[in-house]
C-alpha cells in the first residue's frame, strides 16, 4: 500500500521516479530535528509544476539531507488564470493577504502602489516564502510567484488587453456581480486598494478603462486584507474552479 505522508515540503527540484532531492541547510533542519525524523521515512514534496510527490528520506543530518522520489501522489493541480494586484498594507497582513491568495487559488501575485499605499516598499522574497509556506499547509500543488512592488499607473499602462480587471468600486452598492457569469474570458484580474481607497484620479482613471470591470463587495466598508477575501471568493463562486 502507497504511503502518503502529511508533512509537505517545497523542493526547487525536478520531479520523477527515482529522481533524488539535496537539501538545503533549513529545509534538513525542518524535517530532521523539528518534525523529527529519520532515513527510511516518507514526505510528500512538490515543486509547483510536476505534481506531489512521495518521498523516502535515505539520507538525514542535521545540516544536510537526501530524499528519493518513489511515485507521484497526487497530479498538478493549477489555479485559474487569475491575477491579485493589492496595495500593501502593514507587514502582517500583507502576509496574510498573499496567504490567504494561495490557499484561494491565485496564479499571480502583483504588490501595486498607490496614490493611498501606507508602504512603499516590500520585502518581495519574504513574501514569496508565504507563498511557499501556504501552499505547503493547504495541500496545494503550484505556488503563484509574487512580484516586485509596481505603481498601479504603470502596470495599467502596460496591461494585457486580453485579461479583464476586476475593480472592487464602493460607488456601485447596491449592484447585482451576476453579470461575471454572462463575461466569456479565460484570464482575469482583481484590484483591492489600500487602506485609505483610491483616489479621485485613480477612481476615474480605472473606470474609463475598457478592459475594467466595476463591482461591488457589499454595503459596508472591508479592510483591505478582507476585502480580498471576499473578492477572491466571490470570483471563485462565479467564475472559478469552485464551480
Amino acid at each position: 500500500m502507497n504511503i502518503r505522508s502529511k508533512i509537505r515540503l517545497f523542493v526547487d527540484s525536478p520531479l520523477g521516479e527515482g529522481q533524488s532531492i539535496l537539501l538545503d541547510r533549513d529545509q534538513a533542519n525542518y524535517l530532521f530535528n523539528v518534525m523529527r525524523l529519520n532515513s527510511g521515512d516518507f514526505v510528500s514534496i512538490f515543486n509547483g509544476k510536476n505534481g506531489e510527490w512521495q518521498a523516502e528520506v535515505l539520507h538525514a543530518s542535521k545540516r544536510k539531507g537526501i530524499l528519493i522520489s518513489k511515485y507521484q501522489s497526487k497530479p498538478q493541480l493549477d489555479p485559474p488564470d487569475l491575477w491579485l494586484l493589492f496595495a500593501p498594507i502593514k507587514k502582517a497582513r500583507t502576509d496574510f493577504i498573499v496567504e490567504k491568495a494561495t490557499e484561494m487559488g491565485v496564479s499571480r501575485i502583483r504588490p501595486v502602489n498607490t496614490d493611498y499605499t501606507n508602504s512603499d516598499r516590500i520585502k518581495q522574497n519574504r513574501l514569496q516564502s508565504h507563498s511557499i509556506e501556504a501552499a505547503e499547509q493547504c495541500g496545494g500543488t503550484y505556488v503563484p510567484p509574487v512580484d516586485e512592488l509596481s505603481k498601479l499607473n504603470t502596470v495599467l499602462k502596460d496591461w494585457p488587453k486580453d485579461r479583464l480587471l476586476i475593480f472592487c468600486d464602493e460607488s456601485k452598492v447596491g449592484e447585482t456581480v451576476e453579470q461575471l457569469r454572462t463575461i466569456k474570458s479565460e484570464k482575469w484580474a482583481i484590484l483591492i486598494g489600500p487602506e485609505g481607497g483610491f483616489s479621485d484620479f485613480e477612481i476615474k482613471y480605472l473606470q474609463s478603462l475598457d478592459f475594467v470591470i466595476s463591482i461591488s463587495l457589499g454595503p459596508r466598508v472591508l479592510r483591505a486584507d478582507t476585502a480580498v477575501i471576499a473578492a477572491l471568493a466571490l470570483w471563485q463562486s462565479q467564475k472559478g474552479d469552485w464551480l
